[in-house]
């Protein structure tokens, strides 16, 4: 394997604002063997997430920030091409923190094997992968919906958002999604089945919450934060419950970021609010993969993966995400 190349994208500086080429080092070096206790993995296919933007800030975080220097963080999947680890194998196909590069060398911390002839490898980063991981727990345990209930989905085309808001359908909830353009809106009704949607680039979020949330939000699932969460704290039902997972309008602010001023809502409806990391879950993975690979089986869960091709294209694939420009989980296929 010495004669292999791997490519890397290291962190070179924290961005302030959003994300350049600029913030990363781009570096090839010889592909090394494994030490004992290690694997070597071909890497296939990177999660990119807008978590990632965070992991590059200093400060204190659930997760230690990356460091200067160090490969850019990232989830993936890929084939073991040599191992000196007795649970790992070649051939096995694995799922982890394995980093932006071609290839990963080192330990296996967290690392699990993954069947590719069950899924298609993309599926194991979306929704059989963290990401419906983040969308079932958030929702189920946090949100904690109920037959009847109205939820709406923020960044609702998006990877976790589209996961969510076909959950919350599978328990019986009304399901009102807002995403940016006509295209995503319509998917979110057509294709997931959700009973509304709010365009948030062409209509009034307030008054789209009072044409689709006659009755109020019991549920609201905010990948976004910012002006967006605002109004829907402005139409929150009695005992109403915020699961705050993600704010991607905020986390390319060169300012402080904006928190809410309609928190009074929570105070006037007994509402609750709740911030949600997944790792907090970690324990539950297994059967929550069981539960929605059932449902992806039986055809009642779909998942949309946008699939972008090359490792060289990592910085500015992955502003897609902050842009809006992603339909779906945003994979690189390396």
């Amino acid at each position: 394997m010495t004669a292999q190349t791997n490519r890397q994208f290291l962190l070179a500086q924290r961005p302030v604002g959003a994300v350049t080429r600029e913030n990363f080092t781009f570096r090839e070096e010889a592909v090394g063997t494994p030490a004992d206790g290690q694997i070597l993995v071909k890497i296939e296919y990177l999660s990119l997430d807008p978590a990632m933007r965070g992991w590059m800030n200093e400060g204190k975080s659930y997760i230690p920030p990356v460091a200067i220097g160090q490969v850019m963080r990232a989830l993936g999947v890929g084939k073991v091409v040599a191992s000196e680890h007795p649970n790992f194998a070649v051939g096995d196909y694995v799922n982890g923190g394995l980093g932006v590069q071609d290839y990963f060398l080192g330990e296996p911390t967290g690392f699990y094997k993954v069947d590719p002839t069950l899924a298609p490898l993309p599926r194991y980063l979306s929704a059989l992968g963290m990401t419906g991981m983040t969308a079932y727990f958030a929702l189920l345990d946090v949100g904690a919906p109920k037959a009847g209930d109205t939820v709406v989905i923020s960044g609702a085309a998006g990877a976790v958002g589209s996961i969510a808001g076909q959950i919350a359908r599978l328990k019986g909830c009304r399901v009102v999604g807002i995403a940016g353009g006509r295209e995503k809106c319509q998917f979110l009704i057509d294709e997931l089945g959700f009973d509304g949607a709010i365009d948030y680039k062409s209509e009034d979020v307030i008054a789209g919450l009072k044409r689709e949330c006659p009755k109020g939000v019991d549920v609201y699932f905010d990948n976004v934060g910012g002006d967006i969460l605002d109004a829907v704290l402005s139409r929150l039902a009695f005992k109403a419950r915020v699961v705050i997972c993600g704010a991607i309008s905020q986390y390319n602010n060169k300012e402080a970021v904006k928190g809410p001023a309609n928190y009074l809502a929570l105070l006037v409806n007994r509402a609750r609010m709740e911030g949600f990391v997944v790792m907090d879950y970690a324990a539950q993975f297994g059967a929550a993969g069981q539960e929605m690979a059932g449902w992806l089986a039986e055809g009642r869960l779909k998942s949309k993966e946008d699939i972008v091709e090359g490792l060289e294209t990592f910085p500015e694939t992955l502003l897609k995400l902050f842009s809006g420009e992603n339909f779906g989980k945003l994979v690189l296929k390396v």
